[in-house]
């Protein structure tokens, strides 16, 4: 895993570049949380390819409690991929949510993310 820094708008942005798995469980998440927010980052940006799918199955509960944890530091989270394989409802609407807010986005392109996470 690597750390790929982006500074815009004097905003410091984390992007998560690894070709494996960065997130598998919840402690992964909660790890790499930690690991950008003691290295003074407090946006992050992270690619679908490197997340369990278990992620986006919103019933065992794993994303609530990372994104939890992302919210508690108030991290703010860009999730970058193709989600067009999530095709819950649940899922969908969470994503839709969610890409109505600041906190977390769910985006197809880092430049897309690190457009939304420079803005204040």
């Amino acid at each position: 895993m690597h750390i790929k820094s982006h500074s815009i708008n004097n905003i410091q942005i984390a992007e998560i570049i690894s070709e494996n798995l960065v997130i598998e469980t919840t402690e992964d998440g909660l790890d790499i949380l930690g690991n950008v927010y003691y290295q003074g980052f407090d946006r992050m940006i992270i690619y679908e390819k490197n997340i369990t799918p278990e992620f986006f199955d919103l019933k065992n509960g794993m994303a609530g409690e990372i994104l939890q944890k992302f919210s508690n530091y108030r991290m703010r989270l860009a999730i970058v991929g193709d989600f067009s394989a999530y095709t819950s409802k649940s899922i969908t609407d969470f994503m839709y949510e969610s890409n109505n807010g600041k906190q977390v986005n769910f985006l197809k392109a880092v430049d897309e993310a690190l457009e939304k996470l420079s803005m204040s």
